[in-house]
């Protein structure tokens, strides 16, 4: 079976509808159609349940998997070997979440570009849910984000990369800046500005604000760069939520200073890399993967 009705058989699936799927892989509905016929005919079995919407057959789910495997690899050979003629291993692209973007991944770029001048790269800092779906349509090569949240979904590998303590932060003059401890509910009276929040983050503040599920605690601010968020924080009386040793050099200063809030566990924030399974990545991808790592060696050595 060629890789051209793989693509197929697996188009079929993603959009559950042969006239979608059709549109996506440029064909006629009746050629698409005689396409998953004859791929049944060759494997002998019936892959699709045509219904109100087309869902794979338990064979169907097994031969999918293996497609996707087999189409992965194909695209990685291809772009590899296109790369290899025009001698430009070295371009890349990925996606990074706000906390990395606002703490170690400026140094690494910096160092990425002494080292190899030639290569361009391309970054894209966003949410892990946004970045995710980037991944997925196999626009970047990885992902260097919280991980936390992240939903269960096998043609991803998750790396734990380093866990960071987090906490409330305000202004130096900020009304609640010499009253300790606090309550949750006096700080959450200024508004709080974070990334966006893990679930268990918004379980435990709506536990701990005695909120019902429906009425979950809102941020007064979301925002996926960490110098804005910290910009806001030091110009107004909003609250930030915040990993520490992104605003390491404020407390140092004495421009930040941190809350405490009776009853709060231990905050963190798990950074880690993802990656697609059976996706081998560009040299340049696999130069950076190394970096990222030995930060996490550096920040063990440290602790």
């Amino acid at each position: 079976m060629d890789l051209k009705r793989l693509s197929h058989i697996v188009a079929v699936a993603k959009a559950r509808n042969f006239a979608r799927a059709a549109e996506q892989v440029h064909l006629s509905q009746p050629a698409l159609t005689r396409s998953i016929q004859a791929a049944e005919a060759e494997l002998g079995l019936r892959l699709f349940d045509r219904g109100a919407a087309v869902t794979p057959t338990r064979a169907g789910a097994f031969v999918l998997e293996r497609a996707r495997q087999l189409l992965f690899e194909a695209a990685s050979l291809e772009r590899d070997v296109d790369l290899f003629r025009r001698q430009e291993m070295g371009d890349t692209a990925f996606g990074a979440g706000s906390f990395p973007a606002g703490t170690f991944l400026a140094p690494l770029l910096a160092e990425l570009r002494r080292d190899f001048a030639g290569v361009n790269l391309r970054v894209e800092v966003s949410n892990c849910s946004l970045l995710l779906k980037r991944l997925l349509e196999e626009d970047i090569e990885f992902i260097v984000a919280d991980t936390e949240e992240l939903p269960h979904d096998e043609r991803l590998f998750i790396e734990p990369l380093r866990r960071e303590p987090a906490a409330f932060y305000v202004r130096e003059a900020h009304p609640l800046g010499s009253r300790r401890p606090l309550s949750l509910d006096e700080v959450w009276a200024y508004g709080v500005a974070s990334g966006r929040l893990p679930a268990s983050a918004v379980e435990l503040f709506s536990r701990m604000l005695d909120r019902p599920p429906a009425a979950s605690p809102r941020l007064a601010l979301e925002c996926d760069d960490i110098d804005v968020l910290k910009r806001t924080a030091l110009g107004s009386d909003v609250v930030l939520a915040m990993p520490s040793v992104a605003v390491a050099q404020e407390v140092d200063a004495g421009t930040l200073r941190r809350l405490t809030v009776k009853g709060l566990p231990p905050m963190s924030s798990a950074t880690g890399i993802v990656t697609l399974r059976g996706r081998t990545p560009s040299p340049m991808a696999k130069t950076i993967l190394e970096r990222l790592r030995s930060l996490r060696v550096s920040e063990e050595a440290a602790r």
